[in-house]
């Protein structure tokens, strides 16, 4: 996989990552666990992009 495709594999698992977090916010029976796991794997993948968008 290029650089370009591996970022915007990244990209596309930050995007749906947000979408899981949203969705299990608005679950009357939210699992903080979960949402706290989520959003723990979310800044993983924006640190790994920050990483090959400042290192071309």
């Amino acid at each position: 996989m290029t650089t370009e495709g591996h970022i915007a594999a990244l990209e596309r698992r930050h995007q749906e990552l947000d979408r899981q977090i949203q969705s299990e916010m608005q679950n009357r029976l939210r699992d903080e666990m979960m949402i706290s796991a989520l959003k723990r794997k979310k800044l993983e993948v924006k640190d790994e992009l920050y990483r090959y968008t400042q290192n071309p």
